[in-house]
């Protein structure tokens, strides 16, 4: 398939700085085609900003940063109404939060007030100010870094913030030999302001609609049922996964098949992404603070209890 090329160019463009982070890339990526949002979690200095800019820069789009701070306000980030003297109106001067692709850089160093005024522009593409409604993108899609819970001077981000994520990713450390080749090549610093985009906005929004298109078996659908109401009887959770959460995982497969080329899913769609779809969803019972490592060990306990669909 044609669009399976396109996409391995684009994969390669972002691997081209940050180096070694094959998997983290292509999850970034599928939730680009899926028209989802990504939360990036991870300890400072692995890449996280990194790549957010590395796919702002590979898709030929709008582009907008916010550094989060705890002062932030929620006008900071939406936008706010100026009065025009000449004209003797309010007229709305629009807020970074206006452009295809945003990266809300250390989105838990903002307290929850600021937090919130995301929630709706990240679950319909919109942003509501003084009684007026305006549209964003498409597409859009936010691209939010966070360091863990346990770092001083975070917040928590509620369980419907969470929600409207539809990927965690994780970066890690890298291995022995791309670190050295990290520290010869210097990549972000050398490459990352010369990228050149790979993909027009009219190709990306191609390539979205053409992931409603995969085919998805009755049995993958009673497969992700079956995982849903999994998670809702463990007791280990305190809240299972939201049906905004499985058609999130319904969705991401059919990027993922589309990536690799297909125009149908197979189980081992969902299989690679119920993780990083699933878990930061989940609140565990009576664990550590931030929980989540626990709850995806408990969606792996999950997975094996559930046959996949032949």
């Amino acid at each position: 398939m044609a669009q399976a090329e396109q996409l391995r160019r684009l994969q390669a463009n972002v691997e081209s700085v940050l180096l070694g982070k094959t998997e983290s890339v292509r999850q970034a990526l599928i939730a680009l085609l899926a028209g989802g949002h990504v939360l990036l979690e991870d300890v400072p200095g692995v890449g996280k900003t990194v790549l957010a800019r590395a796919i702002a820069r590979s898709v030929n789009c709008t582009f907008s940063r916010i550094q989060l701070t705890p002062d932030m306000l929620p006008t900071d980030i939406l936008g706010v109404s100026v009065y025009n003297a000449e004209t003797g109106q309010f007229q709305f001067k629009r807020g970074p939060i206006f452009a295809h692709i945003v990266l809300a850089d250390e989105i838990n160093r903002t307290t929850p007030r600021t937090q919130s005024a995301l929630l709706e522009a990240m679950n319909e593409s919109q942003v509501t100010m003084d009684g007026a409604t305006y549209p964003l993108g498409p597409p859009f899609m936010v691209i939010a870094t966070q360091n863990p819970f346990q770092f001083e001077g975070t917040y928590f981000l509620p369980e419907n913030q969470l929600d409207r994520f539809m990927m965690r990713i994780r970066i890690g450390y890298p291995d022995r030999p791309t670190e050295r080749r990290i520290l010869l090549e210097q990549p972000s610093r050398r490459r990352l302001q010369n990228l050149e985009p790979v993909m027009d906005l009219e190709e990306l929004l191609a390539l979205q609609r053409q992931v409603l298109e995969v085919r998805v078996d009755d049995g993958i659908m009673e497969y992700v049922v079956s995982i849903s109401e999994a998670t809702r009887r463990e007791e280990q959770l305190a809240l299972g996964l939201s049906p905004r959460g499985a058609l999130g995982l319904v969705q991401a497969g059919r990027a993922a098949a589309l990536m690799d080329g297909r125009d149908y899913l197979v189980p081992d769609d969902v299989k690679r992404l119920v993780s990083p779809v699933v878990a930061h969803r989940l609140l565990i019972k009576a664990v550590a603070q931030d929980g989540s490592y626990g709850a995806e060990a408990i969606v792996e306990k999950i997975l094996q209890t559930i046959p996949a669909p032949q």
